[in-house]
């Protein structure tokens, strides 16, 4: 009897070796231990060294914010190219742009997505081309992308949300063009980071796993692995670490966030490349446009709010005013009228002059404050070109001037 129950504790004890063994051997094929946690994953790195960890992590402790920001326009504005993002029909009889001198036909084959040539009255063949990447929230339209190894181009085909068809991409001429290469100084308006893969700061060529799609938290927040971590491991303190404060910036640095993208083109690079630029420093420092136009003259209302803004006259009187005071980046906001009304009315309270347009006309435009003081305007560098149509139509943009104008521009 002695014998057995020894034989019987030394199974139990072979069984737990055996358990024991077989954990740590699957721990170490399957390593994944507390420093994963402290230690975020990076998707990309800063030219400073500074780490860039997305969105999804900031998702842990503002979850509330993280809901509201994914349906804004700037989160949505670039993202990998699939049946989710891509708006354009890829159905038989609303998959075709018909030109004068040239048809493009767009096929779904199995997960991918593909823009077919074939240039009218000539028998050369032209390859296929990739939809890779969508540029645009689709709110107006959507461009495409297509990589040629590690070279971005854009496709000549793009998504007009009015006619919710194919169109000529905005540029583009009515016959077959090469496709134009995609700089880092319009990319850079559409992703929060991409790593250029030469010197040249006008190049189209970058690192295809290190592009950090949308216009997401850390492009006005800096990169934000530090943050992260020490939050992690810091779960109860409520002081923000390692991130930056935007609203201890004065104002003119928080304008700059925003003029990142809405200040032109700022094609002229005094220091670095088109990303080199974080929150909080001096965007004079980096960069400005080539011409020095003003609201009376040639900005566009396209891609240049921040000119526009800071000639109006609202902007001059005050020096407090920048964009968050009409605008909450971390929410879709766009036709919420009585919001921007109420935003106007901070300021143009019961102790100054009221609107003064007869009652039939404020109910035509919907008692809208903007309708009549920051009227969509035809862009002049935003046109498209329709099918089977000579004539070029151009994107309307509200614009930023914030002024009185004529009865006739005033929206409907």
């Amino acid at each position: 009897m002695q014998t057995g129950h020894n034989g019987f504790f030394g199974n139990i004890a072979l069984v737990i070796l055996l358990l024991g063994l077989a954990s740590v051997i699957y721990r170490c094929k399957n390593v994944k231990t507390e420093s994963d946690y402290y230690s975020p994953e990076v998707l990309a790195t800063h030219d400073n060294g500074e780490h860039y960890v997305g969105s999804q992590t900031c998702r842990e402790c503002h979850a509330a914010i993280f809901k509201d920001y994914i349906n804004t326009a700037h989160f949505n504005t670039s993202a990998i190219a699939d049946s989710v993002h891509i708006k354009g029909s890829f159905k038989e009889g609303e998959n075709i742009l018909d030109l004068k001198d040239v048809e493009f036909t767009m096929l779904a084959e199995k997960d991918s997505f593909y823009q077919h040539t074939r240039i009218k009255n000539r028998a050369t063949k032209i390859p296929p081309s990739k939809f890779d990447i969508v540029i645009g929230s689709g709110v107006r339209g959507q461009s495409y992308l297509s990589w040629d190894k590690d070279a971005l181009y854009q496709l000549q085909a793009s998504y007009y949300t009015p006619t919710d068809g194919w169109v000529n991409s905005p540029g583009y001429p009515t016959y077959y063009d090469e496709q134009r290469p995609v700089r880092d100084a319009c990319l850079k308006c559409h992703v929060t980071f991409a790593k250029p893969l030469a010197d040249n700061p006008h190049g189209n060529r970058f690192n295809k796993n290190a592009m950090i799609y949308g216009i997401d938290c850390e492009r006005c927040h800096g990169p934000s692995a530090k943050h992260v971590a020490f939050h992690r491991q810091n779960p109860g303190l409520k002081v923000a670490n390692y991130t930056l404060q935007i609203d201890s910036l004065s104002r003119q640095r928080q304008l700059d966030l925003c003029a990142q993208c809405h200040s032109g083109l700022r094609n002229v690079l005094l220091k670095g490349g088109s990303f080199s630029y974080l929150p909080g420093e001096d965007l004079s420092a980096y960069s400005k446009n080539m011409s020095t136009s003003t609201a009376e003259t040639t900005l566009d209302v396209h891609g240049n709010q921040y000119g526009l803004l800071i000639e109006s006259s609202c902007f001059k009187e005050t020096t407090t005013m920048d964009c968050s005071s009409c605008h909450d980046p971390h929410k879709k906001e766009r036709g919420n009228t009585s919001h921007f009304n109420s935003k106007c009315m901070e300021c143009h309270n019961t102790n100054v002059k009221m609107c003064t347009v007869v009652e039939a006309d404020k109910n035509k435009m919907s008692n809208s404050c903007i309708a009549c003081h920051m009227p969509a305007m035809p862009s002049r560098s935003m046109m498209v070109q329709l099918p089977q149509d000579s004539l070029e139509t151009s994107f309307k943009i509200r614009t930023h001037l914030i002024a009185i104008y004529a009865k006739e521009l005033w929206e409907e």
